[in-house]
């Protein structure tokens, strides 16, 4: 009796947590909701003005059906109207051209097809016309599905297959129980085509956000992200301390910030170039602005961004270099960091400005830096190499470890020699047999053997205690070398998007700033067919 009393009044706790958690999250709920929403519209203000937009376009459409004039002409199809603005008006103006056109291409094809398959139909029997009808929905069905494989057709021209089978087969199989078909096909291209302009115009004309803006900044972005992540990866090397213990979060990291955006943007730049190629060329020389080069710019960029990764990884290895030792190549490192920080941040003002880099770019500073670095390294040869006494006692050191292990593995006390250990099927049994009674011994023998083993690791590594360093500085010279192919890349964009010509005075000083870590939410594809 009084054990469930006691479970009773534990239950009764229980529920006055749950109760007072609920509580407290319900008076925090508008207090959070309101942070959240004012914090989305400060990252992009543009947001907010496509929601105007949208909101706008959606009342515009729906006086189609709320005006009794409209209503008469139109009927039930007005609707059509406002899910075309729901589904067609996308953020930029490049997404809403490219399904608006898809749209309304794919619905005037269809209605047409549908229209002529519907003519010869009725020019025969009410048997006969039910088997056309048949045989052209299959027959259409296939070959539209079947084009969708098509990597062209489904990169550009998805979306429009998808509509023109759905009015095909909603008009096609309405005319053999409908009579006056025509008015349907009529009224329904009407309706989408008038909320296809209203989307256009909204897109082009008021507050226009272009897909080709958005990846030409988020370009300037990634490469001052990367410049930046670079500079303090190396700072926090040197002067701060590095610590394997990762109680920084990746979400609250500078270094990571820089370059996540670089890492994240392959889907986004090929969807915001992809965009970009229906926009109209409102640009002043009316030429044809190479988009996929900045896809080219942007998987050049992840490349170097892979590096920057394993540089940061640096910063959390399990084994660091003693601070003594990292001070000995302090100086040629920074600068070395310093001058590839500045090489990027030249790179994403010539990007800015759409002008060429200077033909100076990769300066004597640079390679000054590195001859440096190589010559402090060269000067430390016993930190790298150890002597040949260490390198022996290294050797004996792990063949003991080994047989620790080996003997940790079989039930086994240490000072046996590796070659002693036993292998076969009867020390096997032993050691199974044996494992009942020694378990809280071998237990105490573990937790011992751990801090054994990982001095004996410390102590065969002595004469390596540089390595991790080398690792640093061999990454850090390898940024340098992937400098040449992002210049490349950059060049040929410069050259094929005609920018204007590099002449002296253009430097422009640009702090670093955080990378636009909106672009990806701004572009996420919304589902819709209708």
């Amino acid at each position: 009796m009084a054990m469930a009393e006691n479970e009773n009044g534990r239950m009764d706790v229980n529920w006055k947590k749950r109760l007072h958690v609920f509580g407290e999250k319900v008076r925090r709920y508008p207090s959070l909701a309101w942070q959240t929403t004012w914090k989305v519209g400060r990252e992009d203000p543009r947001r907010v003005i496509h929601a105007f937009k949208v909101g706008l376009s959606l009342t515009l459409v729906s006086l189609l059906y709320l005006l009794e004039p409209c209503y008469n002409g139109f009927g039930q199809s007005a609707i059509w109207a406002v899910m075309t603005v729901v589904v067609v008006l996308e953020f930029t103006a490049g997404a809403t051209l490219c399904k608006g056109l898809n749209r309304g291409l794919g619905t005037l094809l269809a209605g047409l097809l549908a229209l002529l398959i519907g003519f010869i139909a009725n020019a025969c029997g009410r048997v006969l016309q039910a088997v056309l009808i048949g045989a052209a929905v299959f027959l259409i069905g296939t070959v539209a599905s079947y084009m969708r494989f098509v990597p062209y057709i489904k990169k550009n021209y998805d979306y429009g297959l998808v509509i023109f089978l759905l009015t095909f087969n909603l008009i096609t199989v309405s005319s053999y129980r409908v009579d006056n078909v025509l008015k349907i096909a009529h009224d329904r291209i009407y309706t989408i085509a008038i909320g296809c302009a209203i989307c256009l115009l909204m897109s082009l004309l008021i507050f226009p956000n272009w897909s080709g803006e958005d990846l030409h900044n988020s370009t300037v972005f990634k490469l001052e992200g990367l410049a930046k992540s670079i500079e303090a990866c190396v700072n926090e090397y040197f002067y701060g301390e590095v610590e394997a213990s990762g109680d920084i979060k990746l979400s609250e990291d500078p270094i990571y910030k820089g370059y996540k955006a670089v890492l994240d943007s392959k889907s986004t730049d090929e969807m915001l170039a992809l965009h970009a190629s229906w926009e109209p060329r409102h640009s002043r020389y009316c030429h044809r602005f190479p988009w996929q080069q900045y896809v080219k710019v942007g998987a050049v960029l992840r490349q170097f961004g892979y590096t920057v990764v394993a540089l940061h990884g640096c910063l959390r290895t399990e084994i660091q270099t003693p601070r003594s030792v990292r001070a000995l190549f302090k100086d040629p490192c920074i600068r070395l960091a310093a001058e590839v920080s500045k090489v990027l941040i030249e790179l994403s003002n010539s990007i800015r400005n759409r002008r060429h880099c200077s033909p100076e770019i990769l300066s004597d500073h640079l390679h000054e830096a590195l001859k440096d670095l190589n010559t402090a390294i060269k000067s430390q040869p016993r930190l790298f190499l150890g002597s040949k006494h260490k390198q022996n006692h290294t050797s004996n050191m792990l063949k003991i470890a080994a047989a620790q292990v080996g003997n940790e593995r079989h039930g086994k006390t240490s000072g046996v020699s590796l070659s002693s250990v036993k292998t076969d099927s009867s020390a096997l049994l032993e050691w199974k047999s044996k494992r009942v009674s020694t378990e809280q011994s071998k237990e105490t023998e573990r937790k011992s053997l751990r801090p054994q083993l990982s001095k004996i690791a410390i102590t065969s590594l002595e004469f390596s205690e540089a390595l991790p360093f080398a690792a640093f500085a061999s990454l850090l010279v390898e940024t340098v070398a992937k400098l040449d192919l992002v210049i490349e890349e950059i060049e040929e964009l410069g050259r094929l998007a005609c920018f204007k010509e590099f002449r002296p005075g253009d430097e422009i000083v640009v702090t670093c700033e955080g990378p636009r870590v909106d672009v990806l939410q701004n572009h996420l594809p919304s589902h819709g067919v209708d």
